[in-house]
């Protein structure tokens, strides 16, 4: 029993580590769903397709709402850059999406159905799910964890709460997916260049 409590500390530690990293975004319509900290000077990453027309905000971890500019969209790969003007955000820590392997235990962090900072567990199915037979033109990482309306833009981070994928869609009931954290690399790269400001 001691080790399984330690366990539940040492995930309670992890999640509220990540949570610090994490925001609620709202595009203009309405709709919520939720996006990664990358760098402390107000860079956010979340998904492409919450973004709308363009338009968001951001609820930061401390409760305040932001109003955005959106720096980068990327349809292809569904990945959107936006900055907020905010300093001292805290970023979440860069993994190896390259490095994965399937079993390997991860988290999915977002706002389901617009709960709060909900964590879902489970493993990595594959990390080149080709057999899932969808449109997309890089690489994504097959986990089995329900992604729901809301965990869009999110991170999916290993067990040392590094992350290793933004949240995209799900596939099945019991099937999502993430875009692997390099591919989010090489966008910011693309799309921003050489910025000192950017963490990619």
């Amino acid at each position: 029993m001691s080790v399984l409590m330690e366990l539940n500390k040492e995930m309670a530690v992890l999640v509220d580590s990540v949570k610090r990293s994490l925001v609620e975004v709202r595009d203009g319509r309405g709709g919520g769903a939720a996006g990664t900290v990358w760098h402390a000077r107000g860079l956010i990453v979340t998904n492409a397709h919450i973004i709308g027309r363009g338009r968001a905000s951001v609820t930061l971890p401390d409760g305040t709402t932001s109003g955005t500019t959106v720096l980068a969209i990327d349809r292809e790969r569904d990945l959107a850059a936006l900055s907020v003007d905010a300093e001292g955000l805290i970023p979440i820590t860069l993994g190896d999406s390259k490095s994965l392997q399937p079993g390997q235990f991860v988290l999915a962090m977002g706002h389901p159905w617009g709960v709060k900072g909900v964590a879902t567990a489970g493993v990595v199915m594959a990390a080149a799910p080709e057999y899932l037979m969808i449109s997309y033109a890089q690489d994504l990482v097959a986990v089995n964890v329900p992604l729901r309306p809301g965990n869009s833009g999110g991170p999916l981070v290993d067990v040392e709460g590094r992350l290793v994928g933004i949240n995209t869609m799900m596939t099945g009931e019991d099937t999502g997916l993430a875009i692997p954290v390099h591919v989010a690399k090489a966008f910011l790269r693309e799309a921003l260049g050489s910025n000192t400001r950017r963490r990619a």
